[in-house]
């Protein structure tokens, strides 16, 4: 009697196996791939929410430019010529692009200049230049600007007689020349000053400026 159990030959197609014999299942897909497939659509989806972020819809907006403007000049010098100006505003001492010794000057930006207190002296052994005749007065910066002035950067020329000879500024005790000091807004500076006078000379040009971006004041008239 043989032994020999030959197994069963494959279903055919539309096959159902007998009771108890579990049906064939399909292949399982590898899950690497299916894990390696989601975490790339997360990724590229995250980098699409920071472009998103980072650029927007719209352009970035533009950095604040400063706009620098020159500052005006006294009204009465040679280029502000042409503006409109009341003569009885000012006393003038004649000549169109000048001013009284004895004017105030006030620029648009509000600063005023002014010179008073005119006297003759004699400059010492000491000063420079030494025993001159010059004319000593008061320079008045009154800043009522809202923004501070650097009052080192005053600039002071003075002329003197009818064929206006170059004058030159006096330094001796009291006359140190210009300023190292800023005038802040709100607040005025004096300062001494002296320019070369001969003693047969009257007529005095003072030219002026508060600080290196202001237009230069021209001031004229006779000193006693």
């Amino acid at each position: 009697m043989s032994h020999d159990i030959t197994p069963p030959p494959p279903p055919m197609p539309g096959y159902t196996p007998p009771f108890g014999f579990p049906p064939p299942q399909p292949p399982k897909k590898p899950r690497t791939v299916i894990v390696a497939a989601a975490a790339a659509v997360v990724a590229a989806a995250v980098a699409a929410a920071l472009t998103a972020t980072v650029t927007g819809n719209s352009e970035a907006e533009a950095a604040p430019t400063v706009t620098v403007t020159e500052t005006v000049p006294a009204e009465g010098t040679d280029t502000a010529a042409d503006t409109d100006s009341d003569p009885t505003d000012e006393e003038s001492s004649g000549d169109s692009d000048a001013y009284a010794l004895d004017d105030t000057v006030t620029y648009d930006n509000d600063v005023e200049v002014s010179m008073s207190k005119f006297s003759r002296a004699v400059s010492s052994d000491y000063a420079s230049p030494e025993n001159t005749p010059y004319a000593k007065f008061t320079i008045k910066i009154v800043n009522n600007s809202d923004k501070t002035i650097d009052a080192s950067g005053m600039t002071v020329n003075c002329a003197y007689g009818d064929e206006g000879r170059e004058g030159e500024s006096i330094f001796d005790d009291g006359l140190d020349g210009l300023p190292d000091t800023r005038i802040l807004a709100g607040r005025s500076l004096s300062v001494p000053w002296g320019c070369e006078l001969p003693k047969a000379e009257t007529f005095l040009q003072v030219e002026a400026a508060p600080d290196f971006d202001s237009e230069t004041a021209i001031f004229t008239g006779n000193v006693k």
